[in-house]
């Protein structure tokens, strides 16, 4: 039996299929069109060896020969869906959160609508932002915090007005925006710009940015967010710095999702 450490035994290891799978992982957002010459070397066999792979895939429809190029296509997401369809949204979920964490230094996780509250479903944490100790499963008001108002936003407006009516406004800090036009007025504007930016509203020195998940129908399953200290995470930097982190954060997640 091979292990990582040793070289596999022959009677074990298909050196076919270990090329071909070379070939499929010479592919990748940078190098979505390769030449036969591009794809050996990237994949470390011989362009002879190369072209039959190709060819190959090009006949299963998992690529296209583009002429001197050849390009993958989606039906080669079809060999990861049964990996991912076993897994949870958490599972999924955790280590995209984990690495964005890592990058920040801050705090990031990922939470559903429960009628008036959003519900942590998944988290990492650098350091602790909170009085209150977050973990999975605990429930915030959706109305004040940013991966909430994300989740508000996807409601039609009479469906909005409806839960902020049953929603108890009031104000957790001096800059909690509590008063339900103004606040529906916000919400609306996350839904038109993407992305909703919280500046202290459910507590004193927490800012948090947050963004939509989306399922392979597009519609959103969730939302994820960056929170952290509002003493060296202002708002420039929230938007400027964090927000393009976010972003790449949720495009790689949807595209998962989009597979599963």
């Amino acid at each position: 039996m091979s292990t990582s450490s040793g070289a596999p035994e022959p009677n074990t290891y298909v050196e076919a299929f270990a090329r071909g799978l070379a070939v499929i992982e010479a592919f990748d957002a940078d190098h979505a069109e390769l030449t036969l010459s591009e794809v050996a070397a990237r994949a470390n066999v011989s362009r002879a060896a190369a072209r039959r792979l190709l060819l190959t895939l090009c006949h299963l429809g998992y690529a296209v020969n583009l002429g001197r190029a050849f390009q993958l296509t989606p039906k080669v997401m079809r060999l990861g869906y049964s990996y991912l369809s076993g897994w949870t949204l958490p599972e999924i979920l955790q280590p995209y959160l984990a690495a964005a964490a890592e990058k920040t230094a801050e705090s990031c996780s990922a939470g559903v609508l429960d009628d008036l509250d959003v519900v942590y479903i998944a988290r990492a944490s650098t350091r602790r932002i909170m009085s209150v100790d977050l973990s999975v499963g605990s429930r915030l008001p959706a109305w004040a915090t940013a991966h909430g108002r994300v989740l508000l936003a996807q409601l039609d407006d009479g469906e909005l007005k409806d839960r902020l009516r049953r929603s108890a406004l009031h104000p957790h800090t001096p800059y909690t925006i509590a008063e339900p036009q103004r606040l529906a007025q916000e919400i609306r504007k996350v839904r038109d710009q993407g992305y909703c930016f919280v500046n202290q509203e459910l507590e004193l020195s927490l800012t948090a940015i947050a963004m939509p998940l989306r399922d392979k129908s597009g519609k959103v399953s969730a939302a994820v967010n960056l929170a952290g200290h509002a003493e060296r995470n202002t708002k420039e930097k929230m938007i400027g710095e964090f927000l393009p982190i976010l972003r790449e954060t949720v495009d790689e997640i949807n595209a998962v999702l989009r597979v599963r």
